[in-house]
Protein backbone atom coordinates (compact mmCIF):
# COMPACT_ATOMS: atom_id res chain seq x y z
CA UNK A 1 0.00 0.00 0.00
CA UNK A 2 1.42 3.35 -1.04
CA UNK A 3 2.62 5.84 1.67
CA UNK A 4 0.41 8.92 2.13
CA UNK A 5 1.98 12.21 2.28
CA UNK A 6 0.60 15.48 4.18
CA UNK A 7 -1.39 17.69 2.16
CA UNK A 8 0.10 21.10 1.86
CA UNK A 9 -3.39 22.25 3.92
CA UNK A 10 -2.82 20.03 6.42
CA UNK A 11 0.77 21.13 7.18
CA UNK A 12 0.06 24.84 7.02
CA UNK A 13 -2.92 24.51 9.28
CA UNK A 14 -3.07 25.64 12.83
CA UNK A 15 -2.58 22.95 15.00
CA UNK A 16 -5.97 23.49 18.34
CA UNK A 17 -5.49 24.77 20.82
CA UNK A 18 -5.12 22.35 24.08
CA UNK A 19 -7.88 22.65 26.22
CA UNK A 20 -8.18 24.40 29.81
CA UNK A 21 -9.29 21.82 32.65
CA UNK A 22 -12.33 23.10 33.93
CA UNK A 23 -13.46 22.74 37.51
CA UNK A 24 -16.61 24.21 39.05
CA UNK A 25 -15.01 24.93 42.33
CA UNK A 26 -14.05 29.00 42.95
CA UNK A 27 -10.31 30.36 43.62
CA UNK A 28 -9.35 29.89 47.28
CA UNK A 29 -9.14 33.70 48.36
CA UNK A 30 -5.88 34.23 50.60
CA UNK A 31 -5.56 36.83 53.46
CA UNK A 32 -5.85 40.10 52.46
CA UNK A 33 -2.75 42.23 52.64
CA UNK A 34 -2.97 45.08 54.54
CA UNK A 35 -0.56 47.80 56.12
CA UNK A 36 1.05 47.57 59.58
CA UNK A 37 -1.61 50.50 60.38
CA UNK A 38 -4.69 48.96 58.36
CA UNK A 39 -3.69 45.68 60.67
CA UNK A 40 -3.93 47.28 63.48
CA UNK A 41 -6.89 49.19 63.17
CA UNK A 42 -8.95 45.97 61.92
CA UNK A 43 -7.41 44.14 65.19
CA UNK A 44 -8.84 47.20 67.29
CA UNK A 45 -12.45 46.48 65.22
CA UNK A 46 -12.76 43.26 65.89
CA UNK A 47 -11.36 43.05 69.70
CA UNK A 48 -14.00 46.07 70.61
CA UNK A 49 -16.72 43.53 69.23
CA UNK A 50 -15.21 41.02 71.02
CA UNK A 51 -14.36 42.47 74.38
CA UNK A 52 -17.87 44.22 74.35
CA UNK A 53 -20.26 40.79 73.73
CA UNK A 54 -18.12 38.35 76.36
CA UNK A 55 -16.17 40.91 78.60
CA UNK A 56 -12.21 40.84 78.98
CA UNK A 57 -12.30 37.70 80.84
CA UNK A 58 -14.63 35.93 78.27
CA UNK A 59 -12.09 36.90 75.22
CA UNK A 60 -8.84 35.38 74.43
CA UNK A 61 -6.20 35.99 71.84
CA UNK A 62 -7.36 32.80 69.64
CA UNK A 63 -10.81 34.44 69.42
CA UNK A 64 -9.51 37.88 68.06
CA UNK A 65 -7.08 36.14 65.98
CA UNK A 66 -9.32 33.77 64.17
CA UNK A 67 -11.72 36.22 63.90
CA UNK A 68 -9.63 38.76 61.80
CA UNK A 69 -7.99 36.05 60.21
CA UNK A 70 -4.85 36.39 61.35
CA UNK A 71 -2.35 34.08 63.46
CA UNK A 72 -1.77 34.87 66.87
CA UNK A 73 2.07 36.39 66.56
CA UNK A 74 0.59 39.17 64.71
CA UNK A 75 -1.76 40.22 67.64
CA UNK A 76 1.36 40.12 69.79
CA UNK A 77 3.35 41.75 67.66
CA UNK A 78 0.88 44.79 67.74
CA UNK A 79 -0.12 44.95 71.23
CA UNK A 80 2.22 42.36 72.80
CA UNK A 81 -0.83 40.44 74.14
CA UNK A 82 -4.40 41.15 75.39
CA UNK A 83 -3.83 43.24 77.81
CA UNK A 84 -2.67 45.40 75.90
CA UNK A 85 -4.64 45.34 73.03
CA UNK A 86 -7.58 45.76 75.26
CA UNK A 87 -6.48 49.10 76.95
CA UNK A 88 -6.00 50.33 73.48
CA UNK A 89 -9.81 49.90 72.76
CA UNK A 90 -10.15 50.93 76.54
CA UNK A 91 -8.11 54.09 75.90
CA UNK A 92 -10.40 55.06 72.65
CA UNK A 93 -13.98 54.72 73.99
CA UNK A 94 -12.64 57.30 77.08
CA UNK A 95 -11.23 60.08 75.06
CA UNK A 96 -14.40 59.90 72.54
CA UNK A 97 -17.03 60.28 75.83
CA UNK A 98 -14.62 62.74 77.50
CA UNK A 99 -14.40 64.98 74.28
CA UNK A 100 -18.29 64.36 73.45
CA UNK A 101 -19.13 65.35 77.20
CA UNK A 102 -16.54 68.07 77.52
CA UNK A 103 -17.04 69.74 74.16
CA UNK A 104 -21.28 69.65 75.17
CA UNK A 105 -20.59 71.42 79.19
CA UNK A 106 -17.90 73.91 77.21
CA UNK A 107 -20.11 75.19 74.76
CA UNK A 108 -19.90 78.91 74.15
CA UNK A 109 -22.66 81.58 75.10
CA UNK A 110 -24.60 78.64 76.51
CA UNK A 111 -27.14 79.50 79.70
CA UNK A 112 -26.85 76.88 82.35
CA UNK A 113 -30.01 75.03 81.58
CA UNK A 114 -28.79 75.01 77.95
CA UNK A 115 -25.60 73.08 79.27
CA UNK A 116 -27.64 70.56 81.16
CA UNK A 117 -29.77 70.16 78.02
CA UNK A 118 -26.06 69.64 76.28
CA UNK A 119 -24.61 67.27 78.74
CA UNK A 120 -27.30 64.98 78.70
CA UNK A 121 -28.20 64.59 75.00
CA UNK A 122 -23.73 64.05 74.90
CA UNK A 123 -24.45 61.26 77.28
CA UNK A 124 -27.24 59.60 75.37
CA UNK A 125 -25.29 60.31 71.94
CA UNK A 126 -22.92 58.47 73.04
CA UNK A 127 -24.92 55.15 74.32
CA UNK A 128 -27.45 55.68 71.28
CA UNK A 129 -23.79 55.98 68.62
CA UNK A 130 -21.69 53.57 70.61
CA UNK A 131 -23.14 50.92 72.68
CA UNK A 132 -20.05 48.78 72.46
CA UNK A 133 -17.90 51.25 73.99
CA UNK A 134 -20.56 52.06 76.62
CA UNK A 135 -20.68 48.04 77.94
CA UNK A 136 -17.02 47.97 77.33
CA UNK A 137 -16.51 51.37 80.10
CA UNK A 138 -19.28 50.38 81.90
CA UNK A 139 -18.43 46.61 83.04
CA UNK A 140 -14.58 45.67 83.33
CA UNK A 141 -12.82 48.74 81.82
CA UNK A 142 -10.78 49.10 85.16
CA UNK A 143 -9.18 45.65 84.61
CA UNK A 144 -6.14 47.13 82.59
CA UNK A 145 -6.75 50.70 83.39
CA UNK A 146 -7.30 52.41 86.33
CA UNK A 147 -8.04 56.02 84.57
CA UNK A 148 -10.60 53.95 82.14
CA UNK A 149 -13.65 52.88 84.02
CA UNK A 150 -17.10 54.25 83.40
CA UNK A 151 -16.71 55.72 86.93
CA UNK A 152 -13.82 57.88 86.81
CA UNK A 153 -15.73 59.69 83.70
CA UNK A 154 -18.57 60.42 85.55
CA UNK A 155 -16.50 61.21 88.51
CA UNK A 156 -14.40 63.60 86.05
CA UNK A 157 -18.14 65.09 84.86
CA UNK A 158 -19.20 65.77 88.22
CA UNK A 159 -16.01 67.87 88.62
CA UNK A 160 -17.36 69.93 85.43
CA UNK A 161 -20.51 69.85 86.92
CA UNK A 162 -19.70 71.21 90.57
CA UNK A 163 -17.87 74.36 88.66
CA UNK A 164 -21.17 75.15 86.75
CA UNK A 165 -23.25 74.94 89.86
CA UNK A 166 -21.27 76.35 92.66
CA UNK A 167 -21.33 80.19 91.84
CA UNK A 168 -25.41 80.07 91.43
CA UNK A 169 -26.07 78.01 94.71
CA UNK A 170 -23.83 80.18 96.49
CA UNK A 171 -25.81 83.21 95.15
CA UNK A 172 -29.06 81.07 96.98
CA UNK A 173 -27.03 80.45 100.26
CA UNK A 174 -26.04 77.43 99.88
CA UNK A 175 -22.37 76.38 101.39
CA UNK A 176 -19.74 75.50 98.30
CA UNK A 177 -19.69 71.89 99.49
CA UNK A 178 -23.20 71.47 98.65
CA UNK A 179 -22.19 72.24 94.69
CA UNK A 180 -20.49 69.00 94.50
CA UNK A 181 -23.09 66.64 96.37
CA UNK A 182 -26.32 67.77 93.69
CA UNK A 183 -23.30 67.51 90.91
CA UNK A 184 -22.92 63.90 91.86
CA UNK A 185 -26.96 63.83 92.36
CA UNK A 186 -27.63 64.76 88.59
CA UNK A 187 -24.83 63.23 86.68
CA UNK A 188 -26.11 60.32 88.36
CA UNK A 189 -29.66 60.72 87.46
CA UNK A 190 -28.50 61.42 83.85
CA UNK A 191 -26.21 58.20 83.86
CA UNK A 192 -28.36 55.88 85.06
CA UNK A 193 -31.51 56.45 83.55
CA UNK A 194 -29.68 56.53 80.10
CA UNK A 195 -27.93 53.34 80.93
CA UNK A 196 -31.38 51.41 81.51
CA UNK A 197 -32.46 53.31 78.20
CA UNK A 198 -30.09 51.32 76.38
CA UNK A 199 -31.92 48.04 77.00
CA UNK A 200 -35.35 49.27 74.72
CA UNK A 201 -34.31 52.48 73.54
CA UNK A 202 -37.70 53.81 73.81
CA UNK A 203 -38.52 56.62 73.84
CA UNK A 204 -36.96 58.33 71.51
CA UNK A 205 -33.36 59.79 72.96
CA UNK A 206 -33.97 63.63 72.85
CA UNK A 207 -37.53 62.48 74.81
CA UNK A 208 -35.73 60.99 77.55
CA UNK A 209 -32.77 63.97 77.45
CA UNK A 210 -36.00 66.57 78.14
CA UNK A 211 -37.61 64.75 80.54
CA UNK A 212 -34.09 64.30 83.10
CA UNK A 213 -33.86 67.71 82.45
CA UNK A 214 -37.02 68.70 83.44
CA UNK A 215 -36.59 66.86 86.69
CA UNK A 216 -32.94 68.62 87.48
CA UNK A 217 -34.11 71.79 86.13
CA UNK A 218 -37.52 72.11 87.96
CA UNK A 219 -36.21 70.26 90.85
CA UNK A 220 -32.76 72.86 91.28
CA UNK A 221 -35.35 75.76 91.22
CA UNK A 222 -37.04 74.94 94.00
CA UNK A 223 -34.02 73.77 96.14
CA UNK A 224 -33.75 75.47 99.92
CA UNK A 225 -30.35 75.91 101.63
CA UNK A 226 -31.09 74.82 104.86
CA UNK A 227 -33.30 71.67 104.11
CA UNK A 228 -34.61 69.23 106.64
CA UNK A 229 -36.65 66.08 107.02
CA UNK A 230 -40.08 65.82 107.97
CA UNK A 231 -39.08 61.96 110.04
CA UNK A 232 -36.59 61.42 112.18
CA UNK A 233 -36.55 57.70 112.53
CA UNK A 234 -38.30 54.74 110.92
CA UNK A 235 -41.82 53.59 112.56
CA UNK A 236 -41.71 50.79 115.08
CA UNK A 237 -43.78 48.35 113.21
CA UNK A 238 -41.48 49.19 109.73
CA UNK A 239 -39.48 45.95 108.36
CA UNK A 240 -35.98 46.31 109.20
CA UNK A 241 -32.98 44.69 107.51
CA UNK A 242 -31.68 42.35 109.97
CA UNK A 243 -28.10 41.26 108.70
CA UNK A 244 -27.77 37.64 108.91
CA UNK A 245 -25.60 36.36 111.87
CA UNK A 246 -21.81 34.88 111.33
CA UNK A 247 -21.48 31.14 113.44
Amino acid sequence: MPERHATPEEVTATPPAPERPTTSARPRRGRIRMTSEERREQLIGVARTLFAQRGFEGTSVEEIAATAQVSKPVVYEHFGGKEGLYAVVVDREVRRLHDMIRTALTTPGASSRELIEYGALALMDYLDEHPDGFLILARDSSVVATQGSFASILSDIVGRVTDLLEAPLKRHGFEATHSDLYAQALVGLVALAGQSWLDTREPPKEVVAAHLVNLAWNGMANLVPNPGLTVREMPEDAPRHRPNRRV
